[in-house]
């Protein structure tokens, strides 16, 4: 590819970041120029986000239906998978995965959620009464 026909597409995250590409410049050479991204990249990274967002939907739900605790939605909307959580909080995946029950949730301890607020930057008052609208 040449460097004038580097994509400049605009992608999500075009006031976030650009992109490094290498291209032959005017004299054969290979450069190092910047691309705001490109539309095959938009599209697959726009696919990713609309799978992030539907999956903190559904555990969104899933609270309000009372099928599952707050931690479970916070741990989906702050992006957290297993490790992650767990590395956070200290406790074992079992343990977390017991409290995604909403009748565990009830009785864990100020000093519990503390550990799972600080984890998702968030109070406790916000872990025990989340926004879900």
């Amino acid at each position: 590819m040449k460097e004038k026909d580097i994509p400049q597409d605009e992608s999500a995250l075009k006031d976030v970041t650009r992109e490094v590409v290498y291209a032959k410049g005017e004299d054969g050479k290979y450069v190092s120029s910047l691309s705001q991204g490109w539309n095959v990249k938009k599209e697959a990274l726009d696919n990713a986000w609309d799978d992030v967002n539907e999956k903190i939907e559904e555990a969104k739900q899933a609270v309000i239906n009372g099928e599952k605790s707050p931690i479970y939605y916070f741990k989906e909307k702050t992006l957290m998978d297993m490790p992650t959580i767990t590395g956070y909080t200290g406790f074992w995946s079992f343990t977390v995965k017991r409290h995604f029950k909403p009748s565990v949730f009830k009785k864990l301890s100020d000093k519990k959620l503390a550990i799972y607020a600080k984890a998702f930057d968030i109070s406790i008052e916000e872990l025990k009464s989340p926004d879900l609208s």
